[in-house]
């Protein structure tokens, strides 16, 4: 039987303020569905999948902005097969009005496809400004990474704040998600402490079946199934039905502390599931302003 998640609290308010979601090239029916209960201004990143073309990508950022959201496409450097695929994919984003914030990533591919082997490559190309990005988003890795040492990982994002700040664009991090509060605290004060100011946008897998959770776990290395078992508060006995991520953002917000963790957000990592996972946020937020009185809901 899964026990009883903790209740909303009013330290829970300030995490759950502009949160941003992720999508894919296909879920665009499913984003329309679901705009209802969406903030006007969400952030939504749009992938860069390797199975989804350069239309499908466009057509996805442009029903963010016609939704009232602000598109983030994803550019995924090791996908991109040449520097002028990077200029068309740009290209279209300006001609589009989806180019202002992007998201920057090394991508899957072991191997690069084309001449861009990470995100440090793409940045430093000088396309982004000419094209109208403003702000570009960079990864982070709580956790490490599964084939990256974690000096490198340090040394990547070094480099990607200093070249953000050279090439005059406003930048932030995304995190892997993760299913522990732990090491993505102490990933964050370490961060502070190496003298990146970026703001964090903490990855959190938004509510989905728990075989799904447990998979995608396996996939990127990020807690084995034990530990995600005892952090969500399911059993490994019984695999069915659905964990949300309450345990994880009421931890979060408790030990949150602005002053040795600077500006914190949230991020979902919807699975296909955008449509549940904005009505989870939509429910905690309530019950979360509920907690902390009718002087803070007015």
């Amino acid at each position: 039987m899964t026990p009883a998640c903790p209740a909303p609290t009013a330290a829970d308010t300030p995490l759950l303020e502009d949160y941003s979601l992720e999508m894919t090239g296909k879920d665009v029916a499913h984003l329309e569905e679901a705009s209802d209960v969406i903030p006007a201004g969400t952030r939504v990143n749009v992938t860069f999948l390797g199975n989804e073309d350069l239309a499908m990508r466009r057509e996805a950022a442009r029903a963010v902005k016609r939704l009232g959201f602000v598109p983030v496409p994803h550019l995924s450097a090791r996908r991109l097969a040449s520097r002028a695929d990077l200029e068309r994919f740009l290209d279209a984003l300006h001609a589009d009005g989806t180019a202002e914030h992007v998201f920057v990533v090394g991508g899957d591919p072991a191997t690069p496809q084309g001449p861009f082997p990470d995100a440090l490559s793409v940045i430093d190309t000088g396309l982004l400004q000419r094209y109208g990005v403003r702000h570009a988003g960079v990864c982070g890795y709580p956790e490490g990474h599964p084939a990256i040492p974690d000096a490198t990982l340090w040394s990547a994002l070094r480099d990607k704040h200093t070249a953000l700040q050279r090439g005059g664009l406003t930048g932030g991090v995304i995190t892997q998600f993760g299913f522990d509060v732990d090491p993505v605290l102490a990933w964050v004060q370490d961060l502070r402490e190496r003298g990146i100011d970026l703001p964090v946008r903490v990855g959190v897998p938004g509510p989905a079946g728990v075989r799904r959770l447990l998979g995608y776990a396996a996939r990127f290395g990020v807690g084995t199934s034990a530990s995600i078992a005892r952090k969500y508060g399911f059993s490994l006995t019984n695999l069915i039905g659905t964990a949300g991520p309450d345990r994880f953002v009421r931890e979060l917000a408790a030990r949150y502390d602005p002053e040795r963790h600077g500006e914190l957000k949230l991020h979902f990592y919807t699975f296909g599931g955008i449509g549940a996972t904005a009505e989870w946020a939509a429910r905690y937020g309530r019950d979360a302003r509920r907690a902390a009185g009718p002087s803070k809901i007015n």
